[in-house]
């Protein structure tokens, strides 16, 4: 590993933006800001990255990724973030901010914070999904967009360095399945010889916290009209009518259909799990992490029913710290080693770097050519450097 460096991570949570700062593989300091309050003053979130003080490079909030781009290379803050990080067109946040819908505040929030650190001139990289990466056959990327957001993944580069310390084995030895088990989204990513292979991402992991997940195609035409924040919808808070994932735990106990809904979303866990495995080979572990799973009855009976496929066990936090979540250590463990640090080891070893084009460069069916071609079109518009 090489010669420490400072770096920041933002992740942009449903509930709250966790900001950490690294300084080799300690966390030294970390804050955690409700997103409806970054939402409301995005400037919030300035105060928040200059309270942390000095930082070599800040690993920003990228929604569902993009390749390694920094703001130097961004001549249109506002479009990348809306169309390449957050797949909306201006009309659809609008629309989701008017229907006062909580999970839309994470994108304006994002959006906002994208273009002020823009007009800051920060030391801002962003980072990509799954889907980016090299290291993922592009015969497993035909037809999917979500393998992994850019959280997602952060939590996967995190994951490879503590199986490495875990087990002490060198990261190019590691071989394991992350089950991280948001607030709204649950997603599971396999990893082999230390590289990220494979990947189902929130909106493909059926019945999340807050989104039902994949869709059934029959069920997509009879929708007739979706709007974008209806991923936020028709998962396990809409199955037990609760505002929360502690009611959800109180209902189930005495409501048959939410506890239908929980055994369904367990079991979707265990299944796409097996379908991991498959590509991964006989993993070493089980990872898990994200909120729900500190939960202990959330977290017990995820152990329970993955015991059969491998040994299960926590993501351990990095040294440090105390507030802030999985993802947002694995943001500032990507930002570290992007800035030639203690993990560009591991940053170079994942190919994080070599990740290239849009989360829609692989669909064919013939309704979202249009989309993809125009996506593509936006990236090239909104960023100097070809190259991406």
């Amino acid at each position: 590993m090489g010669r420490a460096k400072r770096a920041l991570g933002i992740d942009p949570g449903t509930g709250s933006f966790d900001l950490v700062v690294v300084e080799g593989p300690r966390v030294v300091w970390e804050k955690s800001i409700p997103t409806q309050r970054i939402a409301a003053d995005p400037h919030s979130l300035v105060e928040a990255v200059h309270e942390a003080g000095r930082v070599d490079l800040i690993a920003g909030p990228s929604g569902y990724g993009a390749p390694v781009i920094c703001n130097e290379d961004i001549v249109d803050p506002a479009s990348f973030a809306l169309r390449i990080l957050l797949l909306t067109r201006p009309e659809d946040l609008e629309e989701g901010l008017r229907a006062g819908d909580p999970g839309i505040y994470v994108y304006k929030a994002l959006m906002d914070a994208v273009v002020e650190f823009w007009r800051k001139k920060l030391p801002v990289c962003y980072i990509p999904g799954v889907i980016h990466l090299p290291t993922v056959p592009r015969y497993r990327k035909i037809n999917k967009l979500d393998m992994g957001t850019a959280d997602k993944l952060a939590v996967t580069v995190l994951g490879v360095y503590d199986e490495s310390q875990t087990h002490n084995i060198s990261i190019e030895e590691t071989r394991f399945i992350l089950v991280e088990m948001g607030y709204g989204y649950n997603a599971v990513i396999g990893v082999r010889d230390g590289l990220i292979i494979d990947g189902y991402g929130g909106t493909l992991t059926p019945i999340g916290g807050l989104t039902l997940g994949p869709l059934d195609m029959e069920l997509a035409v009879l929708g007739k009209t979706w709007r974008r924040y209806d991923v936020f919808h028709g998962g396990l808070m809409d199955i037990c009518r609760a505002r929360s994932i502690e009611e959800v735990i109180e209902r189930k106990n005495s409501d048959p259909e939410c506890r239908d809904g929980y055994r369904a979303m367990i079991e979707s866990v265990v299944k796409t799990t097996r379908m991991i495995e498959y590509s991964v080979g006989r993993p070493m572990d089980i990872v898990l992490s994200g909120r729900l799973t500190r939960y202990p009855e959330i977290l017990e009976d995820a152990t329970k029913e993955l015991e059969s496929i491998a040994p299960v066990r926590k993501l351990n936090p990095l040294p440090g710290a105390r507030i802030s979540k999985e993802a947002g250590q694995g943001y500032a463990v990507v930002g570290e080693g992007l800035a030639g640090g203690f993990f560009k080891e591991l940053i170079d070893h994942m190919k994080i770097k070599k990740a290239r084009g849009t989360v829609l460069d692989y669909i064919y069916h013939a309704k979202f050519i249009g989309v993809r071609d125009e996506l593509r079109s936006i990236l090239g518009r909104s960023v100097k450097n070809r190259k991406y």
